[in-house]
């Protein structure tokens, strides 16, 4: 399937799609034409959490400025998330919520991967955000994770693997506090590929983002609506998928109809360039 990238109407108020390429792991900041027909790299897989609560203000969800030694998105402002570890599919863990086979259907890939990602969403967004989506049971939610300080900082170093923490804390995933909502996947010209599955979830109560990361130089709450006029005011910069979650999130009243859009199946789109249009893009659906 091929899109134009310049429409989008998506999310709360009609179908779900992502489109508008002006974010995480999906649409590279390198030079077009880097790596040689031929010699595409595999793209790693990669989840992304937008990370949402209601406020006066309507939806804001949290949003980090990258590091500008990051090999990839340097100096991008991108929700949390990250790569996909090998031992994110570890099967021991407890789970609560829909299980490993129902993700592996609305994002198109087996119930290792779809377990794995899951847990990366979970595992990623508590170490660069604080926040944890886990619990002493199937029904409860950490409301404090400050407890769990070493246990974060041994979680980023990779001494420690999700599973292990939560067995030794005596946690549950809460795989029913996430929902499927985008997959994109980086443009074949580019020298770094992530396959970056996106995510929604709500700040749990009690629970503070704190964003204390080495990866971000910046982080904070931002409406959707903020985050895109700080993007086209030259105040920050959003890669393509980025700023089309941004645009699905803006239609979205409060955070309960962010997370009651079903999107699923999910598709996967990746980016490519429309020879002789002068840098125009399409969205193909894989």
């Amino acid at each position: 399937m091929l899109q134009d990238v310049s429409t989008n109407r998506a999310a709360c108020d009609g179908a779900a799609s992502s489109s508008d390429v002006s974010g995480n792991g999906a649409s590279g900041n390198g030079a077009p034409g880097d790596v040689a027909p031929g010699n595409v790299v595999v793209p790693r897989d990669a989840a992304t959490v937008m990370l949402v609560r209601d406020t006066p203000d309507g939806v804001e969800v949290f949003l980090q400025r990258r590091v500008a030694a990051m090999k990839f998105a340097a100096g991008m402002t991108v929700f949390p998330g990250g790569g996909v570890d090998e031992r994110d599919a570890d099967a021991s863990l407890s789970w609560a919520g829909p299980p490993p086979a129902r993700w592996a259907d609305w994002f198109g890939c087996d119930e290792a991967m779809a377990r794995a990602l899951v847990c990366a969403a979970v595992r990623e967004t508590f170490e660069e955000v604080g926040v944890l989506l886990a619990g002493p049971g199937p029904d409860g939610i950490v409301a404090d994770t400050s407890g769990y300080a070493d246990a974060r900082a041994a979680l980023v170093a990779g001494e420690l693997s999700l599973a292990a923490f939560l067995a030794d804390a005596g946690l549950t995933v809460r795989a029913d506090l996430l929902r499927p909502w985008a997959n994109w996947v980086t443009p074949e010209q580019e020298r770094r590929r992530y396959d970056t599955r996106f995510f929604v979830a709500a700040l749990p109560d009690g629970q503070v983002a704190d964003g204390a990361t080495s990866e971000a130089s910046e982080s904070g709450w931002r409406t959707p609506e903020g985050a895109m006029a700080d993007g086209r005011a030259g105040r920050s910069m959003l890669m393509a998928p980025t700023w089309a979650m941004l645009e699905d999130l803006a239609r979205c009243a409060t955070v309960a109809d962010a997370l009651a859009v079903d999107r699923t199946p999910v598709p996967k789109l990746m980016p490519t360039p429309v020879e002789g249009s002068g840098g125009g893009m399409v969205l193909v659906e894989l």
